[in-house]
Formats: C-alpha cells, sequence, structure tokens
C-alpha cells in the first residue's frame, strides 16, 4: 500500500457493475495494511431515523432516512456527524467530519437529535463497505474506482442522488489532460 485512502471519496466508474456499488460514491473513513472500510453516502434508504432506532431510543419523529451505507454488516449503525465536541479522542475523517465509533459518542449524537438540535450535520449509516489488504488497491488498479478528496458539504449534501454525478465529473475534470476551454480558439 502505497499511501492511506483515508478521506477519499471513491467514485465508481461507469464500468463497475456490482449492484452494490453501481453509481456510488464511498467515504473511506479507514485504510491500512489490514484493508479498508468505507461508507456509501448517496443510497438513501426508505427508512426513517426514528423508525430505526424507536425501540432502542426515545426519539421524536424526526424525517431523516438511515442510509445504506454498503453490503457488509448490514445490522450495525454507523454516524457520520460535523461536531468536534462529539468526537471523543476520535481524529476526523476529514476536517470538519467524525465517526461515532464508540457507543458514548454515538448515544451523545443520537441524543443530540432526539432533543432538536441540528447545529450539526449528521446521518445514520446501516453497514458499510470493506476491502481486504490489497483488494482496494486492486480494484482501483482495475479501473473500477476513482479517487478524489472528500468534504463533509458533499457528504451531507441535500441530494445524495446528485452526489454520483457531480463527483464524476469532477474526478474526470481532474484527470484531464487538456483544459475544457481555452483562453483563445481562433489560435489554432
Amino acid at each position: 500500500m502505497e499511501k492511506s485512502l483515508q478521506g477519499q471519496f471513491l467514485i465508481a466508474t461507469c464500468g463497475l457493475r456490482d449492484s452494490h456499488f453501481f453509481k456510488t460514491a464511498v467515504l473511506i473513513v479507514e485504510h491500512g495494511k489490514d484493508g479498508a472500510m468505507g461508507l456509501v453516502i448517496n443510497r438513501p434508504s426508505s427508512v426513517t431515523v426514528s423508525n430505526a432506532l424507536g425501540g432502542q431510543f426515545d426519539l421524536p419523529d424526526i424525517d431523516d432516512l438511515v442510509y445504506v451505507g454498503g453490503p457488509v454488516e448490514p445490522a450495525a449503525l454507523f454516524v457520520l456527524h460535523g461536531d468536534p465536541n462529539l468526537c471523543g479522542e476520535e481524529s476526523p475523517v476529514v476536517p470538519g467530519l467524525f465517526i461515532a465509533t464508540n457507543a458514548e459518542v454515538f448515544e451523545e449524537v443520537l441524543s443530540a437529535v432526539a432533543e432538536g438540535d441540528h447545529n450539526f450535520p449528521c446521518r445514520l449509516y446501516s453497514g458499510c463497505a470493506g476491502w481486504a489488504p490489497g483488494q482496494l488497491e486492486g480494484e482501483i488498479d482495475r479501473g473500477d474506482w476513482l479517487a478524489l478528496p472528500a468534504s463533509p458539504e458533499l457528504v451531507f449534501h441535500d441530494d445524495p442522488y446528485a452526489v454520483w454525478d457531480n463527483l464524476l465529473q469532477a474526478a474526470y475534470r481532474s484527470h484531464r489532460l487538456l483544459p475544457d476551454e481555452c483562453d483563445h480558439p481562433e489560435w489554432n
């Protein structure tokens, strides 16, 4: 492994036909010698946070949807949030974006949401994406994924269905050999 992809978006290329990852954007939250873990950020489910957690937490009716984070451990829940005061001792995935990795932080984030504190963005994910050591690098080498630096703005984008298109176009622009427009087209 040359360098960690933590804090990067993986953008599924048009040739990736796996139904779990077709037209997805994945935020890599961990990447090291033991493999990688990420969350699909652009697949909202039809389940609301209130319905998903109603039995475990006393939550008001929250219309926010649970997102499908990936096919691995579909019963596991993960929270991405933007409150540095609730991150415990975890370092951010990218500046301004944290993952609740322990039960205490998870509960703090959900309590803040239950109390109506929407001063920070947060999203709940069911399941995750995972890769064995070397597997992700092989998929990138094969051309299944493009990588770009992640940003909280796209993780919490109002239109998750537009995220893949936006990221794919940004990836194509960043890999262009020639500019889209030239200053003096008449010189051609």
